[in-house]
């Protein structure tokens, strides 16, 4: 499993690189994070953002749990060290979730090219 992003000051910290890979249902915004001391901080960190616009609460929950799955799933082909914060647009609460998992999967594959090339 991988470990949470907590506090505010880490979603803004994610949030402010505008790195992006956007799918139909899901936009993953990413942020590889800084070596100290030419260590590299070896765990993979998740954040969820779910707002009022893809539902009542009860709908929020449902997406945030199939999330919690997807990024569990999908997990090992991301970079260690690297904070992810999976957002969802409105139409995920209709999505089912073969789909969302086929979008988790290509948005993740992105990310790691795009953090190879860098």
């Amino acid at each position: 499993m991988m470990e949470r992003l907590k506090s505010h000051e880490q979603f803004v910290a994610v949030l402010r690189r505008r790195r992006k890979v956007s799918e139909r249902d899901i936009v993953v915004h990413y942020r590889m994070r800084p070596v100290v001391d030419g260590v590299a901080i070896p765990e993979r960190r998740l954040g969820l953002a779910v707002s009022k616009g893809v539902g009542n609460a009860v709908t929020r929950n449902r997406v945030k749990r199939r999330f919690r799955v997807l990024a569990a799933r999908h997990q090992d082909g991301l970079p260690e060290g690297i904070d992810i914060v999976l957002r969802a647009k409105p139409s995920a609460a209709a999505a089912d979730f073969i789909s969302l998992d086929g979008q988790v999967d290509a948005a993740f594959r992105a990310v790691s090219r795009r953090t190879e090339q860098q």
